[in-house]
């Protein structure tokens, strides 16, 4: 685990040992930062349920490289993220993949899973920091971020 502060919210990373103890606090920060993804009682959800949520978190921790990285204000968590390196057959898919340079096949690439923020913290910037810190942690030569265009936030610069 590693640390860093600035202003009031640490940013902390953490490998796939930690996922466990974790995954509810993950399921409830993704939960609150994407009410309209979650699933109500009898409804359906147009997105993924925090159940699928917490499935699809222990089974990309169980990857080579997986980093999860939480914000902490004043000692909570507010935000998390998570990425893995990531084979270009895996992450592209066989019908993306013919489209994608065979040097950036070549690199070393990185695939952010999810990004959230709750609601309360949005916008000062913690979204951008968590990113940081993984782009940091796995040192890819590409990264990947896939959004629904009305659903992102992160401003990313490089």
């Amino acid at each position: 685990m590693t640390a860093s502060t600035q202003d009031d919210v640490a940013i902390r990373s953490y490998g796939p040992g930690h996922v466990p103890a974790l995954l509810d606090t993950l399921a409830d920060i993704w939960a609150d930062a994407h009410p309209e993804l979650v699933d109500t009682p009898g409804g359906t959800t147009d997105g993924l349920s925090s159940d699928a949520l917490r499935r699809q978190i222990t089974g990309h921790a169980r990857r080579e490289g997986f980093v999860l990285v939480v914000a902490y204000a004043h000692g909570s968590p507010v935000g998390f993220t998570y990425a893995f390196p990531a084979i270009p057959e895996y992450w592209y898919g066989p019908d993306l993949l013919p489209h994608i340079p065979q040097h950036i096949r070549t690199g070393r690439l990185m695939g952010v899973c999810e990004l959230a923020v709750t609601p309360a913290w949005q916008g000062q910037g913690i979204g951008t920091r968590l990113h940081n810190q993984l782009v940091t942690a796995i040192a890819p030569d590409w990264s990947s971020l896939l959004v629904h265009p009305d659903k992102c936030a992160i401003r990313v610069r490089t």
